[in-house]
């Protein structure tokens, strides 16, 4: 076959280990490390990821693969005692998935393969009859599901009327009579929607099941994983075929999940759920509700396997210097792993698992850093409700996920969609979540079950995501037609506001006003070391005192964009804008912009006071004058009334100043050519604001003073001049002078601006726009069409075009570092904190980016990451404890 396609894992034959994880897939990899490291893990064998991509290139398995399936099989008959397909002492396999990357639940996995009417007498022989039939009726309704693509609910339905008619909870509790007859009804389901009987061809089984799992790789919810989460769509699964142990052998067997350390909290203690006489698909269903794994229930029940189990999550998370996530079976007694991998856990409990290791000295600082993902870090910083404000608790479930999230209560993923396009947030009320539901709990702003434990699906996946979950929510019951839903005595109809408090399981009804967070302790460690090893400056955009205050919370440096337009934009403010645009007079200008001065003046004082030491850019006025004007008949009356003006005057102002492409219309620096009066208010509130403080308080600052919009050399020279004209009027006070590059032809003529200004910065937002020739606006209803296309691989609104937009910020750095060695340049617009873009404004030289302030540490966090990956952060000595 040339390349080498299957790789065995058993206690005494292993060809692999953890460092083939690409070739092997994550769970492959660590099937055979642990192998290697003698823990107890069933044998098999494992169809590398190459496989995979040969199937999709020639839509078939590769010619010969069949005979070395046969071979190894043959091997794993020998280890095993048993072999495939034999009516005595039949050997049962799994078939399971193993992408490079974990992708819980989204794709397929088939077990008990090997099963048909003559083995399942075998089976009932070697063990007991209720069991193999049990495992028999598994089998078909997985097999049925994943393989010949029926509907899961097709099978639930019977199971649910058998469980009804009998009077019992689960399947477990039906007798073998019962599970018989399930089983001839399943069949006959198989027959009526394939118009083919269950096939009773044991390597066909296997066969089909091995091409099933590979074709998950692109059925639609995995497509949506990885979309989600930003996994390559070329890196294809693993299939790992493996020999069953069953947790559903007798009341001495279970299955389970066990996290090494609290995925919730981050707590150094082990955490997880098992169910007695079950097999591993239950208790991430979400239809069973587990047992915890404490020495109150499991070490009672199972205390030799309690203690082994324990010894195994300590041995395997201090090998991986990791918390591990494991999956388990006990069969009669006798404990086997069935995967270990990074176990997924909320940010908050990260940050403190990364500084708890470090402490314990079983990673290095910059390890840590590394192991914290900045995408996670978004949940942690932006505000929360406040659960101290009067509520009204209708309900109490698990608390699966922490986090608190209001919304309008939706049913399915489709109802999600079209409450978030409304603008709307949403929280996710189901019965219990499936994969099938990926793309709805990406959209809503929290997730609600009625069963399901903290290892569900539901909650692993919310955890993962950052997002608050309650599962198990005691009396919730969801109506049939999903039109509302009834939670002890309230009724909560689709549309309808709740609240979930993912850090108590609190259902509550309405929307609870929000705080700022409280910010853990290792938070701030991590924040300290970041500090240490990234090597660019990282500040903030905040236009009044509050985003000031805001910024200063997560660790800005300064302030990179102080957008003046938005102190003007304030309810109690915006009159005055507006009595400046409509004046007929020179004097109604001057009065109005003497009521402004003083406005802007007393932003600026609280300001720059909140930021001595700091860096500070302030730009001036950017938007076209007709923004600030009322759009609508009953907005013009109202503005009319207030300003004790017509309403002809006012709409004949409103006419006089709209544009049909104000994008590239009278903004920027082209309003002070126009009104030069507007940019001198502003330069002189902010140089006489600086001149109070010296001499009133004795704080000295130096604010920068950024010009927007420019094209031409003369619009620089002109505003320039105007700034030293004021200046001359505030004996010695200092400042700086600069302009944002947001436009093709100022990146073109930058050594000819440089000669001009002392620093540059970068308006990545317009220079996106202008140079692609992009509304970020209106291009939203095409761009998804445009990735899916392949023409854009991101965003370009979000991740940086570095081949048309990166090109010309070369050549303006280029351009204006040939002109002015010692020109500051940084950038202000959104990409200043893509994590995909910091590393190019880092590779192009520049001093700093600014981004939101809620944005702050995840920059500062890409940077470290950068810096270390780079081998060039400040203090190399920081590679060790």
């Amino acid at each position: 076959m040339g390349k080498k396609l299957i790789y065995y894992f058993s206690q005494s034959k292993c060809d692999g280990n953890a460092e083939m994880k690409n070739l092997l897939g994550s769970k492959g990899a660590n099937l055979a490390e642990m192998c290697n490291i003698g823990i107890p893990v069933p044998s098999g064998f494992t169809l590398c990821t190459q496989v995979c991509k040969m199937y999709y290139n020639n839509d078939k398995l590769p010619d010969n693969l069949c005979g070395e399936i046969k071979n190894f099989m043959a091997i794993l008959e020998e280890d095993a005692g048993c072999k495939f397909g034999d009516p005595n002492h039949p050997l049962l396999v799994s078939v399971r998935s193993g992408s490079i990357d974990s992708m819980p639940g989204m794709l397929d996995t088939i077990l008990n393969v090997g099963l048909n009417d003559e083995t399942v007498i075998g089976l009932a022989k070697k063990s007991n009859e209720r069991f193999a039939y049990d495992s028999y009726c598994r089998f078909i309704t997985m097999y049925s599901n994943v393989v010949l693509q029926l509907n899961h609910y097709l099978f639930q339905d019977i199971l649910d009327s058998a469980r009804c008619k009998n009077n019992v909870e689960s399947l477990v509790d039906l007798d073998v009579s019962t599970l018989k007859q399930i089983i001839n009804d399943f069949k006959n389901i198989v027959y009526e929607n394939t118009g083919k009987h269950f096939p009773q061809n044991i390597n066909e089984q296997l066969l089909s099941s091995i091409t099933a799992v590979f074709s998950s790789w692109k059925n639609e919810r995995a497509v949506s994983y990885r979309r989600i989460h930003n996994i390559s769509e070329d890196l294809g699964t693993a299939v790992n075929i493996q020999t069953m142990v069953f947790g559903n052998l007798n009341n001495n067997s279970a299955t389970g999940v066990i996290f090494t350390r609290n995925p919730s909290t981050g707590e150094k203690k082990c955490f997880g759920e098992f169910l007695l006489n079950a097999q591993g698909e239950d208790i991430v269903s979400g239809f069973y509700t587990p047992l915890p794994i404490n020495n109150n229930t499991m070490g009672k029940l199972m205390p030799e396997v309690y203690e082994e189990l324990y010894i195994i999550c300590k041995k395997l998370e201090e090998y991986y210097k990791e918390m591990q996530d494991i999956e388990f079976t006990v069969q009669d007694g006798k404990l086997w792993i069935l995967q270990t991998r990074s176990g997924k856990r909320t940010p908050e409990a990260n940050i403190r698992i990364v500084v708890d290791m470090v402490n314990e000295k079983m990673i290095t600082k910059n390890n840590g850093i590394l192991k914290v993902d900045p995408n996670t870090l978004n949940s942690l910083l932006h505000p929360i409700f406040d659960i101290q404000c009067d509520k009204q608790v209708i309900g109490v479930g698990l608390p699966a996920s922490p986090g608190i999230a209001s919304g309008y209560v939706v049913f399915n993923t489709y109802n999600a969609e079209k409450a978030v396009k409304q603008g709307k947030q949403v929280i996710l009320v189901r019965s219990e979540t499936s994969p099938e539901d990926i793309n709805g709990m990406n959209i809503a702003s929290g997730i609600m079950t009625a069963r399901g434990g903290m290892t569900s699906h539901a909650a692993v996946v919310t955890r993962g995501m950052g997002k608050p979950c309650i599962c198990s929510v005691n009396g919730l019951h969801i109506d049939k037609n999903e039109g509302f839903f009834v939670l002890g005595e309230v009724k909560i109809n689709k549309d309808d506001p709740i609240t979930i408090n993912g850090n108590t399981g609190e259902v509550i009804l309405g929307i609870l006003p929000t705080i700022l967070p409280e910010l853990s302790q290792e938070f701030e460690t991590i924040m300290q070391w970041v500090d240490e090893i990234k090597t660019i400056k990282v500040l903030a955009n905040a236009d009044t005192p509050k985003d000031v205050e805001i910024a200063k919370k997560f660790g800005a440096e300064g302030i990179g964009l102080c957008r003046t337009e938005h102190m003007f934009f304030a309810h109690d403010r915006i009159n005055l804008i507006q009595k400046l645009i409509i004046a007929d007079s020179q004097d109604e200008r001057v009065n109005a912009l003497e009521e402004l001065e003083k406005m802007q003046k007393s932003d600026f004082k609280e300001i720059f006071s909140m930021m001595v030491d700091k860096e500070i850019t302030v730009r001036l006025l950017d938007p076209p004058l007709h923004e600030f004007l009322p759009n609508n008949k009953q907005s013009i009356k109202k503005v009319a009334n207030l300003l004790g003006r017509s309403i002809e005057d006012i709409r004949s102002k409103v006419e006089q100043l709209s544009e049909q492409n104000p994008m590239l219309g009278h903004r920027g620096c082209r309003i002070a050519i126009s009104y030069p009066e507007i940019y001198r208010m502003q330069i002189r509130a902010i140089l006489s604001t600086v001149y109070d403080l010296r001499n009133e308080k004795n704080i000295v600052v130096k604010p920068e003073i950024m010009i927007p919009f420019v094209i031409s050399e003369k619009e620089l020279i002109l505003i320039c001049e105007m700034a030293r004209e004021e200046a001359r009027n505030f004996n010695n006070v200092q400042y700086s002078i600069g302009t944002m590059i947001e436009l093709p032809r100022a990146a073109l003529i930058a050594d000819k601006l440089a000669k001009h200004a002392e620093f540059f910065s970068f308006g990545t937002n317009d220079l996106t726009q202008t140079t692609m020739g992009l509304s970020r606006d209106d291009s939203v209803s095409f761009l998804d069409t445009y990735k899916q296309a392949g023409i854009f691989e991101n965003d370009p609104f979000v991740v940086l075009d570095v081949e048309g937009v990166g090109e010309l910020m070369k050549i303006a750095v280029t351009k204006g570092r040939k002109s002015c060695p010692e020109l500051k340049i940084g950038i202000c617009g959104e990409h200043g904190a893509d994590p995909k873009s910091i590393g190019f404004f880092i590779n192009l030289g520049l001093q700093y980016v600014s981004c939101s302030a809620y944005r702050v540490p995840i920059a500062k966090l890409v940077a470290a990451h950068i810096a270390l990956n780079q081998g060039h952060s400040k203090f190399s000595e920081l590679t060790t404890n």
